[in-house]
Order: structure tokens, then C-alpha cells, then sequence
């Protein structure tokens, strides 16, 4: 099942928003804790500037390949540019955080 979810905005779209894709594999524990992560994430650091996209590779296992997805859960940053991928469930707040070019380096 594919899903998009988008940041209740409160005015017009601001320039320079977050297109995230979660893909999962069903609902396990993992990936469920996966998206709950990622949703707490992006209201903090992002809020209404971020559209999810989930994809369930249980149910359409090609769209793994435009991606290049190798394991499960993987998030991609689509947008901004460039393209940046963190795999697993997201707890460590700090690293993804990194990953996402939203805090720099220590």
C-alpha cells in the first residue's frame, strides 16, 4: 500500500519543501516504528514544509529498484537535492537528523 501523508500547513506551501519516501516491508514492528519516528521527526524539525510518501514493498516489491533499495526500512530524502537514504527505524534522532543535512556534523 502506497500512502502520502502531508504536514497540515498553515498558509501556502513555503518554498523549499521536504519530499520524504518511507519504504516498508508490511506493518512490522520495525517499519511501524519506522514512520511513528519519522512523523515525530518532521513535526519538530519540519512542520508543514514535508510530504511522506510510505511505500509498502510487500505489496509492489519493483518500485524497490527506482530507488535502489536494499533494505528495509529505508528512508529517501528526495527533496531538497541530492538524494540522501538512512536505513533502519529512525530512533536514533541525532543521525537521522545528519543524514537529513538538518543538523551538521559533530
Amino acid at each position: 500500500m502506497t500512502t502520502i501523508e502531508t504536514a497540515p500547513a498553515s498558509g501556502p506551501e513555503p518554498a523549499g519543501g521536504w519530499c520524504l519516501r518511507l519504504y516498508v516491508a508490511g506493518q512490522n514492528p520495525r517499519s511501524v516504528r519506522a514512520l511513528q519516528n519519522l512523523k515525530a521527526l518532521c513535526e519538530t524539525h519540519l512542520a508543514g514544509r514535508y510530504d511522506i510518501e510510505v511505500i509498502d514493498l510487500l505489496e509492489n516489491p519493483t518500485l524497490a529498484r527506482g530507488d535502489q533499495i536494499v533494505a528495509v526500512p529505508t528512508l529517501v530524502r528526495k527533496l531538497p537535492e541530492p538524494v540522501r537514504k538512512i536505513i533502519g527505524d529512525l530512533s536514533n534522532t541525532e543521525r537521522v537528523l545528519v543524514g537529513l543535512d538538518l543538523r551538521p556534523r559533530r
